[in-house]
């Protein structure tokens, strides 16, 4: 069942790419070549009505046992088969839970943690589980998932520009239906915000820039990892379009945040909780890098106090509420595929176009393999057997997005780039040009085949060797070290002998190169080779993780990044908002280490119940976790018994037995998916 999910969930996504799909037009062609998308289309409606009504009907099971009008019925459910997709996230590694709940507004999630905070249970956040590093998935404890909480709560004009109240569970997909519009679901919205949204109707289309391949992806969530896509070229990464958000912590406390109103003193930060506590905690003293970065806490000397909390990989609070900035869609967007005969020709363009292109948003790259890869697809007769022919003179592809006010000046971009790609070595007439709504959407339809290819690929060799799957890197490197961290991925994958296929984001320097093994011997050469690139990309002055986060898959990384004392520096600062360290159990940092800094004394919230009880009772919840690595495989009927008293709204919540986070990471199918 489990398979045929995700590969409905797989379906459906194909139908969105592919519903509107329509013409590619070569340059110089004759005529544009029409792909037919009606056999292709109607096996994915299929398979995607029969996914949506199972899900469905189980929404209104979990709503109706989690949150009816009865006040008997218990709002923390026990954790049993039924609910075993929400063990996993898209990272295809798997954890366990005892309990999970999907609250729908921000005074469930408090109940729901003031009722785990006693035992201190752990708690793992969830959304739309689309992260790529692990981090939804559950060491133990309880799953709280925030997919349920997906409402538009308000809008505010100021100054010509339009802020959006968001709850976490929003996901990015129905946030753009909303603005495309003009119209949102504005049930308990204030005067206010409904006056807001009258003139918002009245003005220009309106955007949220952030831009991540899954379209699915929770804005709670793209937060969380401070998540960014194709886009982040122009417009950079979520961090950057976050006004507001709401924290509540561990023990139901909330810190309330806006931009500009609460900095750091040098790297020393303090918090005023709504409850009257206080947070104090010192910042860690490691420098960003000058590179696209989403590896661990953002810091940096007097900071706004809201940058610390996205891109924390849910281990600080959890984001009941998000304020998003808004900007004016463009007029003009265009796009255009460029195929060139070798990389290095697509490297130098990348190079220039970055340097003489006055209107671009999006710089992608397709390397070799990658194009291998959907031609073999394609002749497969697979769902990909519409696309286009890429004739083998097509060695790799360079896609450009171009975003300009008026066409003249989308014009001239676009001559600009075919003067790029001639001194580059290229030619005009391999390109591909999108100027229409239903031409692009053909355009982004071929950019999204490629991962999509190389994961049923994966899921091929799966059948025969089940312990492997695909790793994918997700580094960068700063503008000068481009040519080098290429030289350096190509040249170790030929030392090493694996196949692979690269693409992403690389006008940002940041590519997610493939490693698909055969065998396990593949995969865990191919995984000793991940953590060589980390320690040469870090030395280049990059990051381990640009966009998808550490999660529990690439916390190792984080010590080779900043050092094992920076390392430290973030632990303890987590302590200061969760002493308990009941949150996001396993990301960023294994449990022994935050047991080991916490003993040696770090600073925990002022005046907050945490501090009041004192650290030893938090030890029962990480102490627990010493039951050793056969716990990883329990299963998520491991503590029935005491889940039986756990689901009782008026019983307090036992501790669970989690499996210690370096045992899981070994039992967890480690893999990444890009």
């Amino acid at each position: 069942m489990e398979v045929l999910r995700a590969a409905a969930a797989r379906m459906s996504r194909l139908m969105l790419l592919m519903s509107d799909a329509g013409e590619v037009r070569p340059c110089g062609s004759a005529g544009p070549d029409t792909i037919s998308s009606t056999c292709l289309y109607a096996f994915a409606v299929a398979a995607a009505n029969v996914f949506a009504s199972q899900h469905r009907e189980r929404g209104r099971a979990v709503a109706a046992t989690s949150f009816g009008p009865t006040p008997t019925i218990p709002a923390i459910i026990k954790f049993s088969s039924e609910y075993d997709e929400y063990r996993g996230d898209e990272s295809r590694s798997r954890g366990t839970a005892e309990s999970l709940s999907f609250p729908r507004t921000e005074d469930e999630v408090r109940a729901i943690a003031r009722s785990l905070s006693a035992a201190r249970t752990p708690i793992t956040v969830q959304g739309a589980r689309t992260g790529l590093a692990a981090g939804a998935v559950p060491q133990g404890g309880h799953v709280l998932n925030l997919s349920h909480m997906n409402r538009p709560l308000g809008l505010r004009e100021e100054d010509g520009r339009f802020y959006l109240r968001v709850q976490p569970g929003l996901v990015l997909s129905e946030l753009r239906k909303y603005l495309a519009a003009k119209a949102f679901p504005t049930e308990g919205w204030d005067e206010a915000s409904l006056t807001a949204a009258q003139r918002l109707a009245e003005a220009p289309e309106q955007m949220f820039p952030t831009d991540p391949t899954e379209t699915s992806a929770c804005l709670g969530g793209m937060a969380a990892c401070n998540a960014s896509g194709a886009r982040s070229f122009r417009y950079g990464a979520m961090r950057g379009h976050v006004t507001a958000l709401r924290l509540m912590l561990a023990n139901g406390d909330v810190v309330a945040l806006r931009r500009d109103e609460v900095r750091s003193h040098g790297r020393h930060l303090m918090l005023k909780t709504e409850g009257g506590s206080t947070i104090e905690a010192d910042l860690p003293t490691y420098q960003m890098p000058h590179a696209k970065n989403a590896s661990g806490y953002f810091v940096e000397d007097d900071m706004d106090a809201l940058d610390l909390i996205i891109g924390s990989d849910g281990t600080l609070g959890i984001i009941t509420e998000l304020e998003l900035a808004l900007m004016p869609a463009p007029a003009v967007v265009w796009a255009a595929s460029c195929f060139f005969a070798t990389e290095g020709q697509a490297v130098e363009a990348t190079i220039a176009a970055r340097a003489d292109l006055k209107h671009a948003a999006a710089l992608e790259y397709f390397d070799p393999a990658a194009l291998d890869v959907l031609r073999r697809a394609r002749a497969q007769g697979s769902a990909f057997a519409s696309l286009p022919l890429l004739p083998e003179r097509f060695g790799c592809c360079l896609y450009v997005e171009l975003q300009a006010p008026v066409e003249d000046e989308a014009m001239a971009d676009l001559e600009r780039l075919g003067a790029i790609v001639r001194a580059a070595g290229g030619s005009e007439r391999d390109s591909w040009v999108a100027r229409t709504a239903v031409d692009r959407e053909t355009l982004r339809f071929f950019r999204h085949a490629v991962p999509e290819s190389v994961n049923m690929l994966i899921d091929e060799r799966r059948r025969e060797e089940p312990s492997i799957t695909k790793l994918g890197s997700d580094m960068s490197v700063p503008d000068d070290r481009l040519r080098d961290v290429i030289s350096l991925y190509r040249s170790t994958l030929a030392e090493e002998g694996l196949e692979s296929a690269a693409w992403g984001h690389i006008g940002n320097n940041h590519l997610h190169v493939n490693v698909l093994p055969r065998n396990a011997e593949e995969y865990a050469r191919g995984k000793a080779l991940f953590a060589r690139w980390a320690k040469d990309v870090t030395a280049m002055g990059g990051a381990v993780s640009a966009e998808h986060g550490v999660g529990k898959l690439k916390r190792d990384f984080l010590t080779t990044m900043y050092g094992s004392e920076h390392v430290r520096e973030m632990a303890r600062l987590k302590l200061a908002f969760d002493p308990a360290c009941q949150l996001g159990r396993g990301n960023l940092f294994d449990a022994a280490l935050l047991d080991e800094v916490r003993r040696e004394g770090a600073a925990v919230p002022k005046g907050s119940d945490e501090a009041d009880a004192g650290l030893d009772a938090a030890d029962a919840g990480l102490d627990a976790s010493a039951a050793g690595p056969d716990a990883a495989d329990a299963g998520p009927d491991a503590s029935s018994a005491d889940l039986d008293a756990a689901a009782s709204p008026d019983a307090a919540p036992v501790p669970p037995t989690a499996a210690p986070a370096d045992a899981l990471s070994k039992a967890m199918n480690t893999g990444e998916v890009s």
